[in-house]
C-alpha cells in the first residue's frame, strides 16, 4: 500500500506562482512513474506532468515552459513548480504513482485557484 498526500495549493493572482508537493509513503520501493493530473468539474481529469523512476519528464502542452516537475528520492516527494499562472489552470490538482509492485494510487487532491 501507498499513501500520497498533496499540499501546496491555494488561491493565487494571475501571473502568479505555486508549488505543490506530493509526499509519498509506504511501499514506495518500485516506483514507475509519479505525475500530477487536473480536472476541473463537469471534465475528464488531464495529465499535467510525469516523472519517471530514470528521471524522464512529460508535459501536457499547456504548460510546458510555466511548470516544472522535480522529485527528491530521499524524502519520496515529488513537487510541481507553477508559475506565470492563468485562470485557466483553476482545477484540483491530483498526485498519481504507478508501482511495478504496488500497483497505482491517488492522492486527495489539492484545489488550485487562479484569480485574473
Amino acid at each position: 500500500q501507498v499513501q500520497l498526500v498533496e499540499s501546496g495549493g491555494g488561491l493565487v493572482q494571475a501571473g502568479g506562482s505555486l508549488r505543490l508537493s506530493c509526499a509519498a509513503s509506504g511501499s514506495t520501493f518500485s516506483l514507475r512513474v509519479i505525475g500530477w493530473y487536473r480536472q476541473v468539474p463537469g471534465k475528464q481529469r488531464e495529465l499535467v506532468a510525469t516523472i519517471s523512476s530514470g528521471g524522464s519528464t512529460n508535459y501536457a502542452d499547456s504548460v510546458k515552459g510555466r511548470f516544472t516537475i522535480s522529485r527528491d528520492n530521499a524524502k519520496n516527494t515529488v513537487y510541481l513548480q507553477m508559475n506565470s499562472l492563468k485562470p485557466e489552470d483553476t482545477a484540483v490538482y491530483y498526485c498519481h504513482a504507478d508501482y511495478v509492485f504496488s500497483g497505482r494510487y491517488w492522492g486527495q487532491g489539492t484545489q488550485v485557484t487562479v484569480s485574473s
